[in-house]
């Protein structure tokens, strides 16, 4: 308790004057004074690291709005990212809290240097790794929102740190394969070292590192134009994961319906639980989970026919009803319309003989006694998400054969059979695309998928994308123009100027 306190204490005196890092303002001495004293002050500090994690993860703006998956049930919570009327004054954020959890993972690769943990050598290769991953994950969410991102790498302990300009986006995802393959060989050279070894799924290890790393090889091979190269390097990743143990669930509800701790498919999550303060713990950045948009509340219910199938809550503190899925997300199950996915998918709700909003249940919290609450595990990596990505690096290879037959593992379970559709390059590109949206609606991939196959030339994502039809916004970030007013080093993103 006292370790939580202390890490508490240091984002309060520490990070408040880290508060524009985009800037590079120094890391206060505090943390010297209280903190890293000792070996057992590490695992709290990385532990804590984590929070940042899953306020990206959670972060609905970035990965699903911006794409074709909602619109608007009951009430409408949309931004500028679902509109796409995006400019520097109005939805550009100030993107602080990615450069604190950067600064975190800094500080603490800087300050474990001296400790050997003699007693327990691999203690300290994990918690290393682990920091290697998480400055890693903090990079890669980074730069797929605003492409060319400033680079620390080094602890911020002093004054005289130089306000840093934006590296391109090319040696951003340099750094961040790097560090991924850092912290992969730091696993494998522990004691024991096993893939298939999982100490938390709520925790980087080594298979989870190469789902990220498959990931990070997708979107450098299509957006960056690493090609032939880096699609190998994202089929070997995965080849990895592959021995980690993980499988599938036969049954598509276990997905969801099971916590990461016990799920068999997922490699990484993001922990969640009933009635945690929004604010978070301290500076530590927080927020409610993003599902309680989708959740309707029973006023707004009420007279349904089938009101015992919506995932209803009885008040808005836990269902904002803002959100159902869309017609063109529901278009890509037409041609299946026996999808076992279906009612885990969405519910269409019936008043009389008028069908009204139709209701995203791909995570509907749990009932508890006195209220449904939204806190379910967000899921970050799960197998059906990595044998898709390797479908889709083989059918970007052009070895299409490879890519229907990672396809068809995870439509095994969806009742829809194989794949038997035209073999092309295009079309099972395509199909790949559209598998990716039927699978893994609402968790938060939609947006990056439609930005890799955009530039990769499988789609137009400026006709895909109902609110950026007829539009020339660019598909990455301003930066805010507070942070550009603070640094005379940084240029506006392309297209903003």
């Amino acid at each position: 308790m006292k370790k939580i306190f202390l890490f508490s204490l240091i984002v309060i005196v520490g990070l408040a004057g880290c508060k524009q890092l985009l800037e590079v303002t120094p890391q206060s001495s505090i943390t010297d004074q209280t903190y890293f004293q000792s070996e057992g002050d590490f695992e709290p500090y990385v532990t804590g690291i984590y929070g940042y994690m899953r306020f990206f993860a959670n972060n609905i703006t970035y990965g699903t709005e911006r794409g074709d998956e909602l619109i608007s049930a009951l009430n409408s919570r949309f931004g500028v990212a679902w509109t796409q009327i995006i400019t520097p004054s109005s939805g550009a954020v100030n993107y602080n809290d990615w450069y604190k959890g950067i600064g975190h993972c800094n500080l603490l690769l800087d300050k474990i240097q001296p400790f050997e943990f003699a007693s327990n050598p691999d203690t300290r290769k994990r918690i290393i790794a682990e920091t290697y991953c998480l400055r890693a994950y903090f990079y890669f969410h980074l730069t797929r929102v605003i492409g060319d991102a400033p680079l620390m790498l080094t602890a911020v302990v002093n004054d005289n740190i130089p306000l840093l300009a934006r590296s391109p986006a090319t040696e951003v995802m340099k750094q961040i394969n790097a560090d991924l393959d850092t912290a992969i060989s730091i696993y494998k050279s522990m004691s024991q070292f096993q893939p298939t070894t999982f100490p938390s799924k709520y925790r980087f290890a080594y298979g989870s590192a190469q789902a990220m790393k498959a990931d990070v090889k997708l979107w450098s091979a299509k957006v960056l134009g690493g090609g032939t190269a880096d699609l190998n390097d994202a089929i070997t990743a995965i080849n990895e994961v592959e021995k980690t143990g993980t499988t599938l669930n036969a049954d598509f509800k276990s997905v969801v319906g099971l916590r990461a701790a016990t799920n068999p498919e997922v490699l990484l999550a993001a922990y969640y639980q009933r009635d945690e303060p929004v604010t978070g713990n301290s500076l530590v950045p927080n927020a409610g989970h993003y599902v309680i948009n989708a959740l309707p509340y029973l006023t707004g219910v009420q007279g349904a026919l089938n009101l015992d199938s919506l995932p209803y809550c009885n008040t808005t503190a836990n269902g904002l009803g803002a959100y159902q899925i869309s017609l063109q997300s529901r278009a890509l199950f037409s041609q299946y319309p026996a999808d076992k996915r279906i009612p885990f998918t969405w519910v269409t709700e019936r008043q009389g003989t008028v069908t009204r909003i139709s209701w995203i249940t791909k995570f509907p919290g749990t009932k508890y006694p006195d209220d449904r609450v939204a806190d379910n595990d967000v899921i970050m990596y799960r197998l059906a998400d990595i044998f898709l990505l390797k479908a889709e690096a083989y059918a970007a290879l052009d070895q299409t054969g490879l890519a229907i037959g990672y396809l068809n593992k995870v439509r095994l379970r969806t009742g829809n059979g194989d794949y038997t559709g035209a073999t092309d390059k295009a079309t099972v590109e395509k199909e790949v695309l559209n598998e990716r949206g039927r699978e893994l609606y609402f968790e938060q991939k939609r947006w990056y998928d439609l930005v890799r196959f955009h530039k990769g030339g499988t789609i137009n994502i400026y006709t895909v994308v109902p609110n950026l039809v007829g539009k020339t916004t660019p598909l990455f970030w301003p930066l805010n123009t507070t942070v550009l007013a603070n640094n005379n080093l940084l240029d506006q993103t392309d297209g903003y100027q």
